[in-house]
């Protein structure tokens, strides 16, 4: 393969580097020349996929909303390439303490809700918008954790401190990802049975691989079908898939971003062409 491609990355955490330094060696041990550049959060990296200082980006949900309306905007193309087996089909739900007296989401009205950071789409973005449409928000008052803005829920300190609100009585009521649901508990933020869920988001999608409109076509096929080709059974990836939070690559698909389109327009998070538009966002 005589062919490059360079990836842009969010440093959401120390581990980043040592999954992509994995992937870089072991994508230039199959003969692809490829390299990564790490950002300190998502608007930047979209704005150099979009033109054309990176090649492709491994996006937050949230990132791949701005990067398909930039591009359109311009009269240009972003395609989602690929995405793990755990960005398929997620969900996030409402929780109260199991001493509440609120059973379902029509009793809002006059609570307190806790939620994550304002870019988080799994805990604020998409819960809030689920709520909206259904009348639920009315009279609601939502307390917003802005930790780790501009990382678009990648940093769950917003969750866990809307948990930790929600446990020491200071909310009705929290937003969270069932996948943090799942791993507070265990940690025993909210030991068992401590909290019962109210409310659940429909499906969704998260994260995808998304080739930028300069990128050469032949290097992202080549960048896509290593990344599908990636064996779970191999010694030298295993680790950094298990890093990254997967067991398999899969096809990037479009349809579970139609909901956080909605809440993203109906929020004023960007506007239509892209921009950032949320007055109280400061990545």
């Amino acid at each position: 393969m005589t062919t490059s491609l360079v990836l842009g990355a969010v440093a959401y955490d120390p581990k980043v580097v040592t999954i992509w330094d994995g992937f870089r060696t072991w994508f230039r041990g199959q003969g692809f020349a490829f390299d990564y550049v790490l950002y300190s959060h998502y608007e930047r990296q979209v704005t150099d996929l979009l033109t054309g200082r990176i090649d492709a980006a491994w996006n937050s949900p949230l990132a791949w909303v701005r990067s398909r309306r930039l591009a359109e905007a311009r009269g240009e193309q972003v395609r989602a390439v690929a995405m793990r087996d755990t960005d398929c089909d997620l969900t996030s739900v409402v929780v109260v303490r199991a001493d509440s007296s609120l059973t379902s989401p029509t009793g809002l009205s006059g609570s307190t809700l806790a939620t994550g950071a304002v870019d988080s789409p799994q805990a604020t973005l998409l819960p809030l918008e689920q709520l909206r449409t259904a009348g639920h928000l009315r009279d609601v008052r939502v307390l917003r954790f802005d930790i780790g803005t501009g990382l678009h829920g990648d940093h769950i300190g917003g969750e866990r401190a809307a948990v930790e609100a929600l446990m020491a009585g200071k909310a009705d009521a929290a937003c969270l990802s069932d996948t943090n649901l799942l791993t507070f508990s265990r940690e025993g933020l909210m030991p068992s049975g401590a909290v019962r869920v109210i409310a659940q988001t429909d499906p969704y999608d998260h994260c995808n691989m998304t080739a930028g409109p300069s990128a050469h076509p032949a290097a992202v096929e080549a960048f896509t079908r290593l990344l599908l080709a990636m064996d779970y059974a191999d010694a030298e990836v295993r680790p950094l898939l298990d890093l990254e939070g997967l067991k398999e690559w899969r096809p990037g698909r479009l349809q579970g971003y139609t909901a956080l389109e909605r809440a993203v327009s109906t929020s004023g998070f960007y506007d239509e062409r892209g921009r950032v538009t949320a007055v109280d966002y400061r990545p």
